[in-house]
């Protein structure tokens, strides 16, 4: 089977969650044999282990201003040329993985209802590509907000459209309120040009269910990774709590910072150290340099990644005892999760969004999102050797049961077969 995998690039300076998903969608795909093609929106993805091999289509850059100041009018063919250089593309990298889409209202909208001038010349070339050079059986959208593109498709040339759904209201309502409601509203018309959706957890899927009543019919795969990549039965000597996601006040590594320092003070556990890592970009250099002066006292205790890599991901788990990444929002599932669980590292996080779903026994959940009630969290499960072990053993069972690369590509290939099955 042949899959064209529709991406949007993010810069692969920080641990997205939306992107490493399509990441493992396509290598729990290859694993079985099966082509996958990975097709980038706006910016390249340098990374080379995500296997893209097409032309950028929407790039960035000229897209953007497109939709900004060209609203009705041809971009000069001149002005696109240099907008699109490679130097350019690099720039606008550097700068990306903004999360408020302020400023970003034409083109969010653009993306999703698929019918401006801009849109509909860029369509048409990714399109003739498809045609010319691809011929996939299915395409697989990585999000709801690129749904315009299904639209056009389905009108041109008849292959069954998978679409993900994951953390769309990052996103969508930071927007003004009145584009919020459009943007919901657009996705909800358009679901009629994708054959299924599927999301990465039933949290997730309930709340689309009671943001978008037009879809009916969401199924769940939960991503899973490569288990024996991860596998690793070495426990360090001294207990260290990993944090490993985008470093951001959204993913609350300053909740983890005064947690952790907190736990030094009272001298409870003299011994224990902190492990950071997941990249981070230009927006958040402020914020890392509080952090920075928060963990001053116990610099010694703490080991920070600064270098992100999508290959490093299985090494990070190797050295740390817990996983904790007190986000401050309800993911639909948190990845590094699903990884730390394959490595047999047991989590903390609040009980908020899908970890109820995800972690089960594999862990502890705390409430509120504190740092006092995270250093507690923490404290219990390092100070009862049996209660950590058994969640350490509970995660690897999960991990088994759930995460692994082999259970996400039956569950895709059986939901592409179906689409296949229906249209032949």
């Amino acid at each position: 089977m042949k899959v064209l995998l529709i991406v949007p690039g993010s810069g692969d300076t920080f641990y997205c969650g939306n992107c490493f998903r399509d990441r493992l969608y396509a290598q729990a795909l290859r694993h079985t044999g099966h082509e996958v093609v990975v097709m980038p929106l706006y910016l390249p993805v340098s990374n080379k282990s995500f296997g893209t091999d097409t032309p950028l289509f929407f790039p960035a850059t000229s897209y953007y201003i497109a939709q900004k100041f060209f609203k009705k009018r041809t971009v000069p063919q001149f002005f696109k040329k240099i907008l699109e250089t490679p130097s350019m593309l690099r720039m606008a990298a550097s700068l990306s993985g903004a999360t408020s889409a302020k400023g970003m209202e034409q083109m969010t909208l653009s993306m999703i209802k698929g019918d401006d001038l801009h849109f509909s010349k860029e369509i048409n070339k990714m399109i003739e590509w498809m045609v010319n050079h691809n011929h996939p059986n299915i395409i697989h959208l990585s999000t709801s907000m690129l749904i315009g593109i299904a639209k056009v498709i389905k009108n041109q040339i008849n292959i069954p459209i998978v679409c993900s759904l994951q953390d769309e209201e990052i996103w969508i309502d930071t927007l003004n309120d009145r584009y919020a409601r459009q943007a919901w509203d657009l996705i909800g018309k358009q679901a009629k040009y994708v054959d299924r959706f599927i999301t990465s957890s039933e949290f997730y899927k309930s709340k689309i269910h009671s943001k978008i009543k037009e879809i009916k019919k969401i199924e769940v795969v939960y991503p899973g990774v490569d288990v024996e990549k991860y596998r690793s039965h070495h426990i360090p000597k001294e207990p260290t709590i990993g944090f490993f996601y985008r470093m951001s006040h959204q993913n609350g590594l300053d909740i983890l910072a005064q947690a952790f320092v907190k736990i030094k003070q009272q001298g409870g556990n003299p011994q224990l150290k902190l492990k950071i890592g997941g990249g981070y970009t230009r927006e958040n250099r402020r914020f890392i340099h509080q952090i920075r002066k928060t963990l001053k006292p116990f610099a010694q205790d703490v080991t920070w990644i600064d270098h992100y890599a999508p290959d490093d991901h299985a090494s990070f788990y190797k050295d740390i005892s817990l996983i904790c990444v007190p986000v401050r929002h309800q993911e639909a599932i948190g990845l590094y999760l699903c990884e730390a669980f394959a490595a047999g590292i047991p989590a903390v996080s609040p009980d908020t969004g899908s970890f109820s779903e995800i972690l089960s026994n594999g862990g502890v959940l705390y409430q509120p999102n504190t740092p006092d009630a995270l250093a507690n969290a923490i404290e219990t499960i390092l100070i009862n050797r049996k209660h950590y072990t058994e969640c350490r053993n509970n995660a690897q069972q999960r991990a088994q049961m759930h995460y692994r690369q082999e259970a996400t590509a039956l569950q895709l290939l059986q939901t592409y077969e179906l689409l296949l099955a229906h249209r032949n």
